[in-house]
């Protein structure tokens, strides 16, 4: 290589790396600011499953009462095109009847079971009364101006349509966030609703990480306004560590490296607030430009 194109490949190497830093420090530069929502440093996952049943009323209630920041919450639609609040579709683990919540009428739901193993932490289980699956209106209803962060849970698009139905009738576009880790369910929410913030989908997540890494994050606008993701480690929480291969340890190490850098937390196009989310841990992100 010739000494005038080592030269000229150095000076846009530099020129690159410059530019780079300069849009990754001040991103107005190039691109305009969001409007900022709401700020959440606590968020209850699934009303804070882990100290009441998952996702009723009295978990809702008690988490407000503690001052959570936001409720997370997960969506399905009944047979009857009734939105409800419930994690899992098939009922079997929450109520021990193996049915799915699509193929039953709201009235037909079964209850909760008294007592129900936390999904995401080993050898923990929550309890409560309030065995009831509500309906997503009636926490609207109840919490007028809480945040509220919903996993809309199934590809269904009369699910989508009805809680944008939903967010709109109670005024709270302003103070909800929605998606699913899924690209498809993500931009069928935005097309829905473009006013609602929405979360990035598994894949949006890859690619913020890739351009993060390569130095191209500030060149590229956001359109989500969430960036959540659980973190590695709590797979270590789920599983024995004696029964894990290196290798599975060294991979949950290194997603841990890639996904909690501070550098990303703090990368003015992502301005981070870790999530506390019952006894499971993630780290969200707002976006503001």
């Amino acid at each position: 290589m010739s000494s005038t194109a080592a030269f000229y490949l150095l000076s846009t190497l530099g020129g690159y790396l410059v530019t780079s830093f300069l849009l990754l420090k001040y991103p107005t530069l190039l691109h305009q600011r969001k409007k900022q929502r709401f700020l959440g440093k606590h968020i209850s996952h699934r009303g804070g499953a882990g100290e009441n049943l998952e996702n009723t009323m009295a978990a809702f209630q008690h988490a407000v009462k503690i001052g959570t920041d936001m409720l997370e919450l997960d969506c399905h639609i009944t047979k009857d095109e009734q939105v409800v609040v419930s994690h899992d579709e098939n009922l079997k683990r929450a109520t021990g009847i193996n049915v799915n919540i699509s193929d039953l009428k709201y009235c037909e739901l079964p209850p909760y079971l008294g007592k129900l193993d936390v999904s995401f932490q080993r050898a923990c289980q929550c309890e409560g009364k309030d065995n009831r699956i509500p309906l997503l209106k009636e926490v609207f209803e109840a919490f007028p101006n809480t945040p509220i962060n919903i996993d809309i849970k199934v590809n269904n698009n009369v699910l989508i349509k009805k809680v944008s139905e939903l967010v709109k009738e109670y005024n709270r576009e302003h103070i909800t966030v929605w998606g699913n880790a899924s690209y498809e369910i993500v931009e069928k929410c935005y097309k829905e609703n473009s006013d609602i913030p929405i979360l990035f989908s598994l894949q949006r997540v890859l690619l913020i990480l890739g351009l993060f890494f390569t130095g191209l994050l500030p060149f590229v606008p956001i359109r989500e306004q969430f960036f959540e993701i659980p973190m590695p480690s709590i797979i270590l929480k789920l599983k024995e560590p004696h029964t894990m291969s290196r290798s599975q340890k060294f991979l949950i190490w290194l997603s841990d490296v890639l996904l909690m850098r501070k550098a990303l937390c703090e990368t003015p196009q992502l301005a981070s607030k870790r999530k506390f989310e019952g006894h499971c841990s993630y780290l969200v992100v707002s976006c503001y430009f």
